[in-house]
């Protein structure tokens, strides 16, 4: 069976990640990003550029979009004005695979839009960071309907570790991955606080870090976040502003059941009060900031 023809646009972190696994294998690649030089820059070792979504949209079987939120991927699908966008392009019976994280019913909506249109549809939100995305061994949430894993399945084992089909049809998948990023933020968040507390208390930060890591108080996001904090480097990986957004949609999903998020809420607002002081395009371990009264280490965003 001959492999399809795969469509990746948005070169970030993890587009990028995800594209050059699927290049490594074997899959025929098209690459756009809305940056100049980025998608050429990405297909001189292989793959092709494309200026817009649309144009690689009309020479994709399946279409993988990796930008930040719903409005970006309505912008990617439909155009900023609601015309020139890759669904008005894509083939009849080719499909689009979403990995942003989003809310739950607007995936749902996006499904029936699609299938509309004769499009086939996955939801399929990320994790793992961009090393993990560049090795093949990110982690994919998925829901869509059989037709539509039918399609795709062969790209979406091909570029993540673990493809969990949660459902058939939208809506699971993002689910699950707010429920992930519930956890995430609060795990960076407590760590920070925890961080932070060891600077005010006098203690050694690099002493800490390491007994922490060696302890059962140990997090993968403290273990992970609290390195940048020693490096006193905040170049976003993941960026205060995601969390604003994703902790956000947690929210959202949970007070439309009435449904109490003490720790989730807690958190947000801390990343809230990190993005309002001026660290929103920053690492997300920048949270940290909003202490007062402690002396972060330095590094490259002193330099």
């Amino acid at each position: 069976m001959t492999q399809p023809t795969v469509g990746i646009i948005g070169l970030g972190a993890m587009g990028a990640g995800i594209a050059k696994t699927l290049r490594t294998n074997g899959f025929t690649i098209h690459v756009c990003d809305v940056r100049p030089g980025v998608a050429e820059a990405f297909a001189a070792n292989g793959g092709t550029a494309h200026p817009t979504a649309a144009a690689l949209a009309a020479v994709s079987d399946v279409v993988v979009s990796v930008v930040v939120n719903a409005a970006q991927t309505e912008s990617v699908l439909f155009g900023e004005d609601g015309k020139g966008g890759a669904a008005a392009t894509m083939r009849p019976g080719s499909t689009f695979v979403m990995c942003s994280t989003v809310d739950p019913n607007w995936s749902v909506a996006l499904e029936a839009r699609l299938n509309a249109l004769g499009l086939h549809y996955v939801d399929a939100p990320i994790s793992g960071g961009a090393a993990k995305a560049a090795s093949g061994q990110m982690t994919m949430m998925t829901s869509a309907k059989p037709e539509a894993y039918a399609a795709a399945n062969a790209v979406l084992d091909g570029m993540a570790g673990k493809v969990y089909r949660l459902g058939d049809q939208a809506g699971a998948g993002s689910k699950v991955k707010i429920i992930n990023q519930l956890l995430a933020g609060v795990h960076i968040a407590v760590a920070a606080e925890a961080m932070a507390l060891g600077l005010r208390e006098g203690v050694d930060a690099a002493a800490l870090y390491e007994v922490i890591t060696h302890s059962a108080g140990n997090s993968w996001m403290f273990e992970n976040r609290m390195a940048h904090v020693l490096a006193g480097d905040y170049t976003p990986l993941s960026a205060v502003d995601i969390f604003v957004k994703d902790l956000g949609l947690v929210l959202d999903t949970a007070r439309a059941s009435k449904f109490p998020l003490p720790l989730a809420a807690t958190a947000h607002q801390m990343f809230m009060q990190a993005s309002t002081a001026g660290f929103a395009k920053e690492d997300d371990s920048a949270v940290i900031k909003i202490f007062p009264g402690i002396t972060l280490p330095e590094g490259k965003e002193k330099a």
